[in-house]
Formats: structure tokens, C-alpha cells, sequence
């Protein structure tokens, strides 16, 4: 019993300050705010919620005002991952590294010949003369038919090589 006349001293509470609030008594809305932010701040937005409801437009703003900065802001929903972009295609462009490349002859007087995994890209590696170095170039196609030509029969093709 006892809480129902806290209920109905809040309604009666509530009713006195949007009065108060309708003649443009400033120090109403800073009661009514007070009061919806305190202990009993869910019953009070409740029961000035419900109060609005029969007021002229401009106390119903007022009124809007105060229950929109006490309301408590709910949390945002997480977002939901986003799904990984595919991962983007292989530059066809992009420098060839060692790992890119299979052997397919070794000559030890210093020819190497090497052919791309994907795609039908072939190299020779010989050394220069000039530094003594290695020198790894890229083929034509036609070079590479002479050489296949030139180069059958020959016991350093590798074995599994494809060629």
C-alpha cells in the first residue's frame, strides 16, 4: 500500500512541476530533470511520459527535453564482422622471386634453365664473363624453341620437370 502512495505523491509531484513548467517557471525543469535522474528516475519518466500526453506543444518539447537527456542511452548493438575481401589476384606484373621459378636443365659448365609455375615464362641463368656472376634473363618464345631443339637429348634436363 505503501508503495502506491509513493506512486500516486510522485504523479501528484510530477503534475505540480509540469504546471509550474507550463507558466515558464525556470526552476521547474531543473526539478523535474532532478527527479528523473534520481532514485526514482524509471517511475518518474514514466509518469511524465504519460503526463505530456494532454499538454500544448511547447511544454511537450520541454518535456521531450528533459526525458531525452535522462534517459539512459542503451549500448550499441556490436557490429557484426565484416566479411575479409577476397584476397586480390596475383599481380601479373609484379617481379618474379626464386620461389616463382623451377629448374628444368642444369648444365654445371653454367647454363641453367628455368621455367615460371604459372604461366609458360622461361629464364636462363649464365654466368657473365665480364663479373663472374650469375645472370638470370628472361626468354623469348622462340628462344626457347631453339634451345629445346638445341638442347635434346642432353642428360641435365631434370627428371619430373615437365619439359
Amino acid at each position: 500500500m505503501a508503495a502506491s502512495l509513493d506512486h500516486d505523491a510522485l504523479q501528484a509531484r510530477i503534475a505540480e512541476l509540469v504546471t509550474a513548467l507550463r507558466k515558464g517557471q525556470p526552476d521547474a525543469k531543473a526539478t523535474l530533470t532532478a527527479l528523473c535522474t534520481g532514485d526514482a528516475g524509471a517511475p518518474a519518466r514514466d509518469a511524465l511520459d504519460a503526463a505530456m500526453k494532454g499538454e500544448l506543444l511547447e511544454t511537450r518539447w520541454e518535456i521531450e527535453d528533459i526525458l531525452e537527456a535522462t534517459t539512459p542511452k542503451k549500448a550499441a548493438p556490436p557490429k557484426p564482422a565484416e566479411p575479409e575481401p577476397p584476397p586480390a589476384p596475383p599481380d601479373p606484373n609484379r617481379p618474379l622471386t626464386a620461389a616463382d621459378l623451377d629448374m628444368v636443365y642444369d648444365d654445371p659448365r653454367g647454363l641453367m634453365l628455368h621455367k615460371s609455375k604459372v604461366g609458360d615464362r622461361w629464364f636462363a641463368t649464365q654466368i657473365d664473363p665480364r663479373t663472374g656472376q650469375p645472370q638470370t634473363f628472361e626468354l623469348h618464345p622462340s628462344e626457347v624453341q631453339q634451345l629445346k631443339a638445341q638442347l635434346k637429348g642432353s642428360p641435365y634436363w631434370l627428371l619430373g620437370a615437365g619439359v
